[in-house]
């Protein structure tokens, strides 16, 4: 899957679902969709710009930014940069931004 082809309209339904992040090939996390977000749109391109963000369980250890694969339940292993944002209540949410 070409990820420029991405829309917002590929993650809005499954806001509040699980997904899951592959960060190795011995570790897979379980991350909750938790936000879809439009950004406001300054580029030439036809795709709106827009952000996901997950939520793991992690509540004391997160992993660096870098490419990792999602595995998105219509789209498949999607290779996507994240990068952590921090802690939550909940746990740590790592953020995509596609613009």
């Amino acid at each position: 899957m070409d990820i420029a082809l991405l829309t917002l309209n590929d993650f809005d339904p499954h806001l509040n679902k699980v997904f899951t992040i592959q960060i190795s090939d011995e570790i897979q996390l379980d991350a909750e969709l938790i936000e879809v977000t439009k950004l406001n749109n300054y580029s030439p391109l036809e795709r709106s710009p827009f952000s996901i963000v997950f939520r793991t369980e992690q509540k004391n250890e997160y992993y660096q930014q870098g490419i990792f694969t999602i595995i998105h339940p219509q789209k498949g292993n999607l290779e996507l940069f994240l990068s952590p944002l921090g802690f939550d209540s909940f746990g740590m949410r790592y953020e995509a931004v596609f613009s």
